[in-house]
């Protein structure tokens, strides 16, 4: 049985549901570096919660994957304050 304060301090990187749409929409990470213009490794770097989502990385992520600049800088918000960095 876990302790809820563990549950409430868990967070997962924005990559993660980066990761989902990809699943669900059938791309690679190569294919997505392609249409946001950004490298592989950048797009790496992002999902594995290594670099921060900025708002220049929010508007391309609304544009190629959906959601709002503000979803996903909320996101990368949560994430960041939940680990402390």
């Amino acid at each position: 049985m876990s302790d809820s304060n563990e549950m409430q301090n868990w967070a997962s990187p924005p990559g993660e549901t980066i990761l989902d749409i990809l699943e669900e929409r059938g791309w690679s990470q190569s294919e997505l570096a392609v249409r946001t213009g950004y490298t592989r490794k950048q797009i790496d770097q992002l999902i594995q919660g290594n670099a921060c989502i900025t708002e220049e990385i929010a508007l391309k992520l609304e544009q190629v994957l959906g959601s709002t600049v503000g979803f996903w800088l909320n996101r990368e918000a949560q994430y960041r304050s939940l680990i402390g960095s």
